[in-house]
């Protein structure tokens, strides 16, 4: 090819030579392989974190055991009875019932073993404090039990969060029309399942069709554009002929979708997205852009080509604005090659600088297993660039051809 990476072709696509470290003509790795960085030690992050919650959980040991020795070693006018009664309290959202009950019995047991052996048992103060560790043993297991019936509402509604993603936003099956195919939805929001990023693939009399999108917005008028727009993509991926009439399907179901809502969605409500087609029996795709990150074709020999649109056109839902014709982009699709969709949760994500990760001069010049592989490894690049801190959810959709 003899171009410079990222350097603009004649037309359309750009294509990247170079950014994975092999020249044009340079020895390809084994597809079957995978040209994956090698191994690494563990992140120090997550080995601190690792180390924090060992200690955390040793915690009321520690406590009850630092508490025997002051207590036995100091006169008895010292106590450690803030560590007895810190000890059943520490234990009760981190331990299971059982585990609270014998940390308490533990702390209660220390403190009548150190005063028996001083002979202090008696002693106004020592009373004192065998009743407040008892208390405290008492509350940490009431605070356990709320604690566990607090889990299993969150777990109640982990579940049913996931059951709305899966009938929103289905998995789409590994094989399909004699593709493979892979899909990853990662939430920024901690424990959040389902947001306004969008994926689905459909065959069709036509092709296989695909679509990647993102609704402006959070919350459920954002997971409802995203229903509306799932819906109209797969009734119109059967009936219509080419992929231009798929996206002005698209745009009508929006606007319809529009007239129903309330607020600043009604004048402002839109989708960026991305639609793809690839013809049965073709080595080709087809690409129509609605204001979204391009697509990334990756060759079997490293090779990256960006599917840049010619004619950018408006995001979906801001017909009204303007009107532009969609045109779509054909490229080749030789066997081999992986086509990768994504959301500007990929491309914007940006590290402790401020900088962008680059999905195009990153993933240039490697190979992978398949897609499955491709996307696990760009959403754990993505937490390594960003620190684990990503500010916007993230979608995937890889499909190759064997």
């Amino acid at each position: 090819m003899g171009q410079q990476a990222g350097e603009q072709r004649a037309e359309g696509p750009y294509e990247y030579d170079r950014f994975g470290g092999r020249l044009p003509g340079d020895p390809v790795p084994d597809p079957g392989l995978g040209d994956a960085p090698r191994p690494r030690p563990a992140d120090p992050d997550r080995r601190r974190i690792s180390k924090a919650r060992a200690f955390v959980r040793a915690l009321p040991a520690l406590l009850i055991v630092i508490g025997g020795c002051y207590d036995y070693f100091t006169p008895s006018d010292f106590t450690a009875s803030p560590l007895f009664t810190a000890a059943p309290l520490v234990a009760a959202p981190l331990y299971s019932p059982r585990g609270t009950v014998l940390t308490g019995v533990a702390a209660l047991a220390a403190v009548l073993t150190i005063h028996l052996r001083l002979g202090i048992v008696l002693n106004v103060g020592s009373v004192t404090e065998v009743v407040t560790v008892a208390t405290a043993a008492v509350l940490a297991v009431l605070i356990n039990l709320l604690v566990r019936r607090s889990d299993q509402r969150l777990a109640s509604v982990r579940e049913i969060a996931e059951s709305a993603q899966r009938a929103v936003l289905p998995e789409p099956d590994e094989r399909i029309a004699g593709f493979d195919v892979a899909a990853r939805y990662e939430a920024a929001q901690a424990d959040a399942f389902i947001g306004g990023d969008l994926y689905a693939v459909q065959d069709s009399p036509h092709g296989v069709r695909l679509v990647v999108g993102d609704v402006r917005g959070k919350g459920m008028g954002a997971v409802a554009a995203v229903a509306v727009v799932i819906g109209a993509f797969r009734e119109a991926a059967e009936q219509e002929a080419t992929l231009e009439a798929v996206a002005q399907r698209l745009e009508r179901a929006l606007a319809r979708e529009g007239t129903r809502r309330e607020g600043l969605d009604a004048f402002e409500g839109f989708t960026t997205a991305v639609l793809a087609e690839i013809p049965h029996g073709d080595e080709a795709v087809r690409i129509v852009n609605r204001g979204h990150p391009p697509p990334l074709l990756l060759h079997a020999d490293g090779t990256l080509v960006l599917l840049a649109a010619e004619d950018p056109a408006l995001p979906l839902g801001m017909g009204e604005l303007g009107s532009w014709p969609d045109r779509a982009v054909e490229a080749g699709f030789p066997k081999g090659a992986t086509l990768l969709l994504h959301t500007d949760g990929l491309s914007e994500a940006r590290d402790e600088r401020g900088e962008f990760y680059d999905p195009a001069a990153r993933l240039a010049g490697r190979l992978f297993p398949g897609p499955d592989a491709l996307l696990a490894a760009l959403a754990q690049e993505v937490r390594r660039h960003t620190g684990g801190g990503t500010t916007d959810d993230m979608a995937l959709l890889a499909v190759r051809r064997p």
